[in-house]
């Protein structure tokens, strides 16, 4: 198996600090139940373990120092989590779960755009903030206007078009791309990809796949029919995402393979070992800094297996939260929500820098965070950062 050790980057001393006064550490007085989303079962596990994994090493950081300082209590945030099953309905459910009977006012999740969504029908009339991934427009735009949901990492609104004109430049002989995408979330997804493609002169074609499927050899024989340069796994999950690159090769296809989309690019080496070689992928943080050093003994001594992408996406926006739970000194959602827009531009949680919020002219709301990203390839079964961006 090809794979690379990585290391979660970050520093503790803006989160465990908020939980400090005066040099003394406060006594937890009662619990913060923090609901977590995620796919904890199928193609997209990973995600929803690595959600989990980010936001509890925050929360360890709170702990280590006493507690959650709000107002004039204490409390001890608690994970509770449920598997979306990566849809819609799943997603529903959840939240469902969550706020009326675990009474959870702060979530977490989901990583995928269909339980998002499903998710965001239960927690914005019942006024519960949702932190979420997911890249579909409609996470945000929404009839709502994200009154009480933010996006924690960049959406492929973002990532697109800087994306495919890295591309472009590095591979001037692509003129067609295909996409292979899931039913169920594609429409919300792809249809930005195809728009970027058209933008830089560049062919596609594209077709879909029912969520839960293993074999994709006859799709993939019918894209290669129509003479691609390249295939975009676009934002499949990781383990379909390794699927559909290792049956790509195995059929013969001898273009290109990338991903705009779906981060995981581990978990696919995993799947498809030295069939990955050559992949380009767009990645969350770069885990190998030497500020990972010194988080990254916690994260062994909890865990264990790949550091997914999500951990330290996940560790930012729960120290993101944390902190603006303790800077609005109530846990009332309204008072938190307007926080985190208004009073957090000079907090860093020790990863990706200050907090930076956008999304106004796209989405209605500046509840769209801006992170740094990284676009990197698997070489001789390395991961190799060939750029850096930030939007």
């Amino acid at each position: 198996m090809i794979t690379r050790r990585r290391t979660l980057a970050g520093s503790a001393t803006g989160i465990a600090a908020l939980a400090l006064n005066a040099g003394r550490a406060y006594a937890a007085e009662e619990d913060l139940p923090i609901g977590i989303i995620g796919p904890l079962s199928g193609g997209g596990t990973s995600w929803g373990q690595a959600e989990q994994q980010g936001v509890q090493l925050a929360i360890d950081d709170v702990m280590a120092a006493g507690g959650l300082k709000v107002g004039d209590k204490v409390y001890r945030p608690r994970l509770i989590a449920y598997d979306d099953q990566y849809s819609a309905a799943g997603g529903k459910t959840a939240a469902e779960r969550l706020v009326n009977q675990d009474r959870v006012k702060f979530i977490f999740g989901s990583a995928g755009s269909p339980p998002t969504l499903g998710a965001l029908t239960v927690t914005q009339p019942a006024k519960v903030l949702l932190f979420s991934g997911g890249f579909s427009p409609q996470i945000l735009r929404n009839d709502f206007k994200a009154e009480y949901n933010f996006r924690i990492v960049d959406s492929n609104l973002e990532i697109v078009p800087p994306m495919i004109s890295w591309l472009k430049q590095r591979y001037p002989e692509v003129r067609k791309v295909g996409l292979i995408s899931a039913s169920d979330w594609g429409p919300s997804v792809v249809p930005v990809l195809l728009d970027g493609y058209k933008a830089a002169g560049i062919e596609t074609w594209h077709e879909s796949y029912d969520r839960g499927s293993k074999e994709f050899t006859p799709l993939i024989t019918r894209m290669m029919a129509q003479k691609v340069d390249a295939f975009d796994v676009n934002s499949n999950a990781p383990g379909e995402s390794g699927l559909l690159i290792k049956q790509a090769r195995q059929a013969g296809f001898r273009g290109r393979i990338w991903q705009i989309g779906g981060p995981g690019v581990e978990q696919a080496i995993a799947v498809a070992g030295s069939l990955t070689e050559g992949f380009d992928s767009f990645d969350i943080f770069d885990l190998r800094t030497e500020t990972g050093k010194k988080l990254v003994a916690k994260y062994r001594a909890k865990y264990s297996g790949i550091v997914d992408s999500w951990v330290p996406l996940c560790y930012n926006a729960g120290s993101i939260l944390l902190e603006a739970i303790h800077r609005a000194g109530t846990l009332d959602t309204d008072v938190v929500r307007d926080t985190l827009v208004t009073r957090m531009g000079d907090y860093d949680a020790g990863l990706f820098g200050k907090v930076r919020w956008t999304g106004e002219s796209l989405y209605g709301a500046n509840h769209q965070i801006l992170l740094p990203f990284g676009i990197v390839e698997v070489q001789k079964g390395e991961i190799k950062t060939m750029a850096t961006v930030n939007p």
